[in-house]
């Protein structure tokens, strides 16, 4: 499974890219405008950083205005996929901006009739948000569950990249259901690495080895 990082910091990318882990990156318009500056150079940046797919959104709500937004934001760099919301105008310029040889990442995705309409229209991914689903009473990992059952089924070429991660159990639980991508916020990602078992067995051989220089002296 791929693993992208949520952000639209570029130091956030590059400390990660730099560890080997990284695969791609997601921004939307609210973590763009976090970070203040050109978003046209913030994005260039990044996907010099990571060399992997970077998911731009698109403002408009309007599908002939996401088509025109989407193919401007497509030149900015190789590496961008193009993010348009969930929606018939969103799936219409899906359909469009696929036609025009662009990725797109259908986003803001809560049922599997939803990826199901992304998938015809071509997208290259489909972005479901699990922690959205359980913030309402819903199970978030069992739309992956459905939506991954349906692309296999009929062999879509639409990769399954889950969206509004929490925390690494919900990484555990994409990557056991056959998701491609999980996207998840710098923190989370930090939060993988770590487990106390490791930091003991760390901390013990570190003390038996300075025990047994001790003794050599």
């Amino acid at each position: 499974m791929k693993l992208f990082v949520d952000t639209g910091n570029v130091r956030e990318v590059e400390t990660l890219a730099s560890i080997g882990i990284l695969d791609g990156v997601t921004t939307n318009p609210s973590l763009l405008a976090k970070e203040g500056g050109d978003f046209r150079h913030i994005l260039k940046q990044i996907c010099l950083t990571v060399q992997g797919p970077v998911s731009a959104e698109v403002v408009a709500t309007e599908s002939a205005s996401m088509v025109r937004e989407g193919r401007d934001l497509a030149t900015i760099d190789e590496h961008i996929v193009v993010k348009v919301p969930f929606g018939k105008d969103g799936v219409k310029a899906c359909r469009a901006l696929t036609r025009d040889g662009i990725r797109v990442n259908v986003t803001l995705v809560f049922s599997a009739t939803q990826a199901l309409l992304a998938a015809k229209a071509g997208a290259y991914f489909v972005s479901p948000f699990v922690g959205r689903l359980d913030d309402v009473a819903t199970d978030g990992m069992e739309l992956i569950e459905q939506i991954v059952e349906i692309y296999d089924n009929y062999k879509f070429s639409t990769e399954v990249l889950v969206a509004s991660v929490r925390h690494p159990i919900h990484v555990v639980q994409a990557a056991r259901l056959g998701a491609d991508i999980c996207t998840c916020p710098a923190a989370v990602i930090e939060a993988m690495f770590k487990h106390p078992l490791t930091d003991i067995g760390l901390a013990r051989f570190l003390k038996d080895w300075e025990k047994a220089q001790g003794i050599k002296v």
